[in-house]
């Protein structure tokens, strides 16, 4: 899986998400030239496009959806403390044409945030969805991995099934690493035999921003990829309870995270 999947178009001239604090905001509007390069690049999480993406193996989209404040229009971007520069349908549409050429593949959208969203604009979205994907969404009926393989066998179909996930975030990895016991047993206890996604991600907060102006998200993400390549090496697929099935990361394109995850399954 990508982690913030849409941030490789996030647009430079865009303002600052709603959601974020008044301190960013406010430095943003008294020295944009300055704090706005800044937060593009503590923002930005990858640089494969969707299509790319999904080409390179990944099959778990991580959608942050959001609607600009003061917007009459209908549209809806993606949001990772700025907007991106392409909507939502037109994504849907990209990954529709992807599903239509790989008849054989699945892929999960993980649908969250909605920022700025009325119930009319959920409806919206929901409605999209819908329209651009019809018979190759996943069923209401199919609730967990075991139904989801039979009805891939049965109908070879593309399906995109939404899901929820739990996130813990710090800039340290050795704590990262260590929690994933911790988001299991809490998680399972809800989920267990359904899909959901622990996403463990290296994250900063304002102060570590302002201490490292210099500095990027890209490079304290790179700088630990030898020690999470360790750790996805030692992780088991599976359906018991200190097993793993999605593995979500940041820039997926470095390194051999993919291809690493994609090897778990030779351990079925």
């Amino acid at each position: 899986g990508s982690h913030d999947t849409m941030t490789y178009c996030l647009d430079k001239r865009s303002a600052v998400s709603g959601n974020e604090s008044k301190l960013v905001k406010f430095l943003n509007k008294c020295v944009p030239c300055i704090v706005h390069p800044i937060i593009m690049k503590w923002s930005t999480t990858q640089v494969l496009t969707v299509t790319e993406q999904l080409e390179a193996g990944v099959r778990y989209l991580d959608f942050r959806i959001a609607h600009k404040a003061n917007d009459p229009s209908m549209n809806l971007y993606f949001v990772h403390m700025v907007y991106t520069t392409v909507t939502v349908q037109d994504t849907l549409w990209e990954v529709l044409r992807w599903l239509e050429t790989h008849p054989q593949e699945v892929v999960i959208l993980a649908c969250r945030n909605f920022d700025g969203l009325t119930k009319r604009l959920h409806s919206h979205l929901v409605a999209c969805i819908k329209e651009i994907f019809q018979c190759k969404l996943c069923p209401r009926n199919v609730r967990d991995k075991e139904n989801l393989h039979s009805t891939v066998r049965r109908r070879e179909l593309n399906l995109t099934v939404m899901s929820v996930e739990l996130w813990d975030n710090s800039r340290d990895t050795t704590f990262l690493l260590s929690s994933k016991e911790y988001l299991m047993c809490h998680f399972l206890i809800f989920v267990s035999g359904k899909f959901f996604v622990a996403g463990i991600n290296l994250t900063e907060n304002l102060r570590y921003i302002l201490l490292h102006p210099f500095g990027s998200l890209k490079q304290m993400t790179l700088r630990s990829l030898p020690c999470l390549k360790i750790w996805i090496k030692q992780q088991y697929p599976g359906p018991k309870k200190e097993c793993i099935n999605i593995i979500a990361g940041d820039f997926i394109g470095n390194n051999d995270f993919v291809k690493d995850v994609i090897e778990l399954n030779t351990k079925i």
